[in-house]
């Protein structure tokens, strides 16, 4: 489908086109340096499973996690930069934004990479898709980035690594109570040696369970980084989801109509009548959309977000009745999918780069969690206990729609087991200061380097 798609785009379009996808596949393929690599660390370092199994089960999990995870995170992602601007501006203009964002997180995921430093991918996203989001507002004015969005998103990222941290050494505390007749959970690997398969069990579990829930948020950010090329060279294919019939989404701002106008005796009768008329306007504008006229298009659009961010915090603060909320919660459902949708094509292409990066790249990472965080080699109840809580961390996370970092979570966490087992002394500072210099560093660098990037792609495109 996207093939067809390209031949309507000029010459030169078309191939910048294909650059960004490939850029986007080279960043979820080192993604899977970082962040895969940090699900499958235990199990190859513990000797559960062989580094070419434990690469493709871990892979098969991930591409499970994107697939089945939704694309809430995905959205969150989309949604930090001014994209109804962006997809009204000349095609050079969104092509320099594509190209900054996507040039300063490789390069930066990429050197971290080199120096086995464990880095967050989901910070270099977001700075570089502030950074050069910044920038295009700077030029164009309009909405900007969304800072709220950002600002939720950056208090996942401070959160969820002290979560991660806290929670092992919870965990290693309880496991040291209730475990104390199997004391070879608590030991080192053996070179070459497999553990007991009870131990087995358990890495492969948590390794599957951190797997599967880093592919339902962090996959989802490689989604997210493809909507945001598809909207900005192809907007007319991608402002609306092609899937699914305009006729639908006037349905569905009927019944909203309908269902406002039919509640009674209220203090908010007014708000809710206006809120009702707004969505007859919506069904009335969808009527006589026609897709290929760009100006009417994104209207509808911002009509339809407009009605939607309108009716949620209406329901949030409680204004409309609960007899029917049910009803204007499924219809408000389906107009989201209007503008919040993925290809499935994206979803398989990512969950394939994430696979492939792991391949790869896994050994540099594997070896600083196994070895470097710690002045002792990784434990099997250390493996276990910090993958237990970074994957239940991640899917919290997920299921609020906030993106978090998978290599944050569990380095923190095999930090929180080391000092369980031997005092704050246990870690190695070397690693933990070049760790903490990356997580404070990334936002503001890749920031930085996204708008002068932004500024110097769109003096020559």
């Amino acid at each position: 489908m996207i093939f067809g798609f390209i031949a309507d785009l000029p010459a030169h379009a078309s191939l910048l086109l294909v650059l960004c996808l490939v850029a986007v596949c080279i960043f979820e393929a080192i993604n899977g340096f970082h962040d895969t690599a940090n699900a499958v660390a235990t199990v190859i370092y513990t000797n559960t499973l062989k580094p070419t199994f434990a690469v493709v089960w871990s892979g098969f999990w991930n591409f499970l996690g994107v697939l089945l995870g939704g694309i809430a995170v995905a959205m969150g992602v989309v949604k930090l930069i001014p994209l109804n601007d962006l997809i009204l501006q000349p095609l050079g203009e969104n092509i320099s934004l594509v190209l900054a964002i996507l040039f300063a997180s490789i390069s930066w995921n990429l050197g971290t990479w080199y120096y086995g430093i464990p880095c967050s991918s989901s910070h270099t996203l977001i700075g570089s898709l502030l950074g050069a989001g910044f920038a295009f507002w700077s030029v164009h004015e309009g909405a900007g980035p969304n800072w709220g969005k950002a600002g939720e998103i950056g208090l996942s990222l401070l959160v969820s690594p002290l979560f991660g941290f806290s929670m092992a050494i919870l965990l290693m505390y309880v496991l040291r109570l209730t475990v104390q007749k199997r004391k070879a959970i608590f030991n080192e690997p053996k070179p070459d040696k497999a553990p007991p398969g009870w131990i087995r069990a358990i890495l492969v579990t948590t390794c599957t369970l951190v797997s599967f829930f880093h592919g339902s948020n962090d996959g989802q950010k490689g989604v997210g980084l493809i909507l945001v090329v598809l909207m900005a060279f192809m907007p007319l294919h991608y402002a609306m989801n092609p899937n699914t019939p305009a006729s639908e989404f006037k349905n569905a701002a009927r019944k909203i109509e309908w269902h406002l106008n039919s509640i009674q005796n209220t203090d908010y009768a007014d708000h809710l009548r206006a809120l009702s008329n707004q969505a007859g306007r919506v069904a009335i504008a969808l009527d006589s959309m026609k897709a290929d006229n760009k100006q009417q298009l994104f209207a509808v659009r911002k009509n339809i977000q407009s009605l939607v961010k309108n009716l949620e915090t209406d329901l949030k603060i409680g204004l409309i009745p609960k007899a029917k909320t049910a009803e204007i919660k499924h219809e408000l459902k389906t107009l989201r999918t209007f503008y919040e949708f993925a290809p499935l094509w994206a979803i398989v292409l990512i969950s394939l780069c994430l696979g492939i990066g792991t391949m790869i790249g896994w050994k540099r990472i594997v070896v600083t969690i196994g070895e470097k965080i710690g002045k002792t080699h990784l434990s099997y109840a250390q493996g276990a206990s910090a993958e237990l809580c970074a994957a239940a961390t991640i899917g919290v996370s997920t299921a609020f729609a906030l993106p978090v970092s998978t290599t944050h979570v569990l380095s923190s966490g095999i930090a929180g087991t080391m000092v369980a087992s031997g005092g704050v002394s246990n870690l190695q500072k070397k690693t933990i200061k070049n760790i903490a210099l990356a997580w404070i560093l990334t936002l503001p660098v890749t920031f930085f380097l996204s708008a002068i990037l932004f500024y110097f792609l769109r003096v020559i495109l």
